[in-house]
């Protein structure tokens, strides 16, 4: 699947390269070996998206927008619809509920679009668990992905961990896969150094880095889009360390604080948009109480964080974090696990208060000491 047309810094095109590696494995394998291009269809539906992300001053995961909008819809599509494949294994940690066999079982029958959800369905909902490699585990980036497209997938690392993975491809001599990078960096893009390649797209909206602690000036930046929440903020003539807490797109300034875990980088309450749930419905017990408590995380690998997650009528989630978490950022996606089930994810829209901005706040109110005070979304 071509999804991305450039060089490398090397000037050799990663496409090319690794459609040669998935070929010289086919050929080994004695499997038919096909290939598909969706460089429209990713620019179109994720790059562009991208960009206007970063515009609205939001940090975007393209990883989790091309699994739900290419790999498991363009490309899903084409494996059944068009080479007739009874199914999609794929290569991520992770597992489901269901056994390969009855995936196989299952006819091909696309779902007729209705507005509602046909209560008398007897198909059970196609569950999504973490891998045996948790290290490795990918959930986080099918957290979009939608429940017909599960159905016909089957994940053959579901209980092997990397390093086994490793071994059997040494065994059957695929040297030239096993000396490959971690896939890292933007999605089908690779590494880049972020602010030159995301300026190709973007005009210069330089600004002002702003002291949130005195409103001081202390530097000019190329964009806001540029940087995101508890980055390091690199300022020319300043030795000490600072790191962005926050950005004004109407003013273009980006507002930055002198420690890596400065009170304005710390919040425990986020909104996402309409939340995916993997199973197409919430919880049970979240649709009677209106609330849960489960685990959450906003970055892949991070350690998940006990949470209580409230419905809203809109099928939005307001998730409040055990203890106040660093650089919560909108635009990035809010996963949510009940044990070792994936339940799905939104896209964080809000953000509760910044300690930093309570701090203030009771300073203003007389200095009222934090237990006293009561917070909610």
């Amino acid at each position: 699947m071509r999804n991305w047309d450039s060089l490398d810094e090397g000037g050799v095109c990663a496409a090319e390269r690794d459609c040669g590696d998935a070929h010289r494995v086919s050929r080994s394998l004695g499997v038919p070996f096909h290939q598909v291009s969706y460089v429209k269809e990713f620019w179109h539906d994720v790059f562009s998206r991208l960009l206007q992300e970063y515009q609205q001053g939001r940090t975007p995961n393209p990883d989790i927008i091309c699994n739900k909008l290419i790999k498991f819809e363009h490309f899903h599509k084409y494996a059944l619809n068009t080479l007739g494949a009874d199914a999609v294994a794929t290569g991520h940690y992770a597992r489901t509920n269901q056994e390969d066999e009855d995936v196989f079982r299952q006819m091909h029958i696309p779902r007729p679009q209705t507005l509602f959800r046909d209560r008398f369905e007897i198909r059970n909902p196609v569950r999504l668990f973490q891998g045996a490699d948790r290290l490795k585990d990918q959930t986080f980036f099918l957290s979009q992905i939608p429940q017909d497209a599960l159905r016909r997938t089957i994940f053959p690392l579901a209980g092997l961990t990397k390093d086994f993975v490793k071994k059997i491809a040494a065994e059957a001599g695929f040297q030239h896969v096993l000396k490959k990078k971690e896939s890292m960096g933007i999605c089908f893009i690779g590494e880049r150094k972020f602010e030159d390649f995301i300026l190709q797209y973007l005009e210069p909206k330089p600004g002002n880095f702003v002291s949130i602690e005195d409103g001081k000036v202390m530097g000019e930046h190329k964009g806001w889009f540029t940087f995101t929440l508890g980055q390091r903020a690199r300022i020319g003539g300043q030795k000490d360390p600072w790191f962005v807490v926050d950005k004004d797109i109407n003013t273009s300034e980006i507002f930055i604080a002198p420690t890596t875990n400065h009170p304005a980088l710390l919040r425990d309450t986020l909104r996402t948009d309409r939340f995916h749930w993997i199973a197409e419905e919430p919880p049970a017990e979240l649709i009677k109480t209106k609330m849960m408590e489960c685990h959450f995380r906003f970055i892949h690998q991070m350690p998940l964080t006990p949470c209580t997650v409230t419905l809203n009528q809109d099928g939005s989630v307001w998730v409040v974090a055990s203890q106040p978490l660093r650089a919560l950022t909108p635009g990035q996606f809010a996963v949510l696990y009940k044990g070792d089930e994936c339940l799905g994810s939104g896209k964080i829209t809000r953000l509760g208060p910044s300690e930093h901005t309570l701090q203030q706040g009771r300073k203003r109110l007389g200095g009222a000491p934090p237990d006293t005070e009561t917070r909610s979304p």
